[in-house]
């Protein structure tokens, strides 16, 4: 059996951009992706701090030190700029695997600059 856990979380990232006309997906900074172990096309949930909206979509990579977190195509409708939104991505994981495993948390600053990376433990942050 497996279970679908957390692999890595963007916290708290500002919104920088919504786009509408664009076709969908969220971009963002390809820095953030990689501290949290994202890639591009990667199917993600997005939860929005400020208005409680939730969506699903995929990422696209954006400049690296940009800073930008743009909510692209339909889900525009549901993030503004300025919003505050946790970026999750999921992935399978072995029942042996389960108790050891730690995601990847980026925390940023209000710049979606990076402060810190932490591997979560259950009840505990490590960095």
């Amino acid at each position: 059996m497996h279970r679908e856990v957390l692999r890595g979380k963007i916290h708290r990232a500002t919104v920088t951009e919504a786009n509408l006309e664009y076709e969908g997906s969220l971009t963002v900074d390809v820095e953030l992706l990689e501290a949290a172990g994202l890639s591009a096309y990667e199917r993600i949930d997005v939860y929005n701090i400020t208005n409680g909206n939730r969506f699903s979509t995929y990422l696209i990579e954006g400049p690296r030190h940009s800073g930008v977190i743009c909510v692209n195509g339909a889900a525009a409708h549901l993030s503004r700029s300025g919003d505050k939104v946790i970026i999750t991505g999921y992935g399978l994981a072995a029942e042996s695997e389960v108790k050891a495993h730690r995601p990847r948390v980026v925390l940023v600053d209000e710049a979606n600059r990076i402060k810190q990376v932490l591997q979560e433990s259950t009840g505990s942050r490590v960095s």
